[in-house]
């Protein structure tokens, strides 16, 4: 009787850890699925465009890239080399690293505030980086730089530095109501419209050359990818993303309510001011090089919970390569749907997100105003 009582008792732990160890398991599928699932719309991406290039030349390309060969043995014709590396790979990497990078600040984002409807941009961080960006075409500072190779990248550092600094004015002014999340809100929100003041400030001023500048870079596009942007954008989207998800297991118990994250040891103040800071420093690493590409951050998350749940160990992850997927997507769509003439990326993720965020919406409107 005692051992078929000591049985009894032990049973409901063993099934509850068969069921998390089959509940893991599944999490893990999904995001080796959601891999396989990139490599293959990366693969699309490589092939697809203005460009006419069969299978066989991108096979060969792609043969070659893997086994370099000495140059009098290259495979593949030159066009289909010229085409594929230089333009189209490095524009899917930045494509896919974007992604990642906008829908790992999403996650983030959400997390810390609770707030389903949170995406990068809501501490007015693209709004900062659009002003940085505005005042350099305006200013014409690209022009004073003494060489080719500074005169791309000045309008860059210039958006990253007030991007930055609007990441940092709002911690500042946060920190006076001890990092609430409405107040991080309500203060990003506030320093947005200024920002986007002085962008429209900045375009009524312009040239008419400045003004479609501006307005190609604000509309957001891939169409500048280069090599370099990599280099300077991988380690820094790399490091951010890995700090974010150190913080998976403060996130989950912030899920629970804050009292409870609370008695369990988090460190709500350092959460949040860490979360905003890696989260908005991946956001304006990205929107430097690609201009404002909206509802990345805000749909990709949403999908991750639907798919692995709420644990931020995975759901980190997979929203990261559900929006390099989405991103990807978008961008091959907006090279080919209308080729030669080439739609900007961020007109073709803002059609995709706006009826998502409108049904997310109205899903929360009932439990907003109960």
């Amino acid at each position: 009787m005692m051992r078929s009582s000591l049985a009894g008792g032990n049973a409901p732990g063993k099934a509850e850890r068969d069921f998390y160890a089959r509940l893991t398991s599944h999490k893990i599928l999904t995001i080796i699925l959601l891999s396989l699932a990139l490599l293959a719309v990366l693969g699309i991406a490589l092939g697809l465009g203005s460009a006419n290039i069969s299978w066989e030349d991108f096979w060969q390309v792609f043969k070659g890239a893997v086994s370099p060969a000495p140059a009098s043995q290259e495979t593949g014709s030159k066009l289909a080399r010229t085409v594929i590396i230089n333009l189209r790979l490095p524009r899917a990497l930045l494509a896919t690293l974007a992604g990642c990078s906008l829908a790992g600040a999403g996650a983030m984002m959400q997390g810390i505030l609770r707030n389903p409807l949170a995406d990068p941009y809501i501490l007015g961080i693209s709004a900062g980086a659009s002003f940085g960006a505005a005042l350099a075409v305006v200013l014409g500072l690209g022009k004073l730089a003494g060489f080719t190779l500074a005169q791309g990248y000045v309008v860059v550092a210039s958006a990253f530095t007030f991007g930055l600094l609007a990441t940092f004015i709002i911690y500042g002014l946060a920190s006076l109501r001890a990092l609430a999340p409405e107040t991080l809100v309500l203060a990003g929100v506030a320093l947005g419209y200024l920002f986007s003041a002085g962008v429209s400030l900045l375009k009524y001023l312009s040239s008419h050359e400045e003004l479609r500048e501006l307005t190609l870079w604000l509309m957001g596009g891939l169409a500048g990818a280069k090599w370099q942007s990599l280099f300077l954008l991988f380690p820094v989207c790399l490091a951010a993303l890995a700090f974010l998800w150190r913080s998976s297991w403060d996130l989950n118990a912030l899920g629970a309510g804050e009292e409870v994250a609370a008695n369990l040891g988090v460190n709500l103040g350092r959460l949040r001011r860490n979360g905003a800071v890696g989260a908005s420093l991946l956001a304006s690493a990205t929107v430097t090089f690609t201009g404002i590409i909206g509802f990345v951050g805000l749909v990709a998350p949403h999908l991750g919970r639907f798919l692995v749940g709420s644990d931020h160990r995975y759901l980190i992850p997979a929203s990261c390569l559900l929006g390099a997927i989405l991103l990807l997507l978008a961008d091959t769509l907006a090279r080919t749907v209308a080729s030669p003439i080439e739609i900007p990326v961020g007109v073709i993720t803002s059609l995709i997100g706006v009826p998502f965020f409108l049904s997310l919406l109205f899903r929360e409107r009932r439990r907003w105003w109960s």
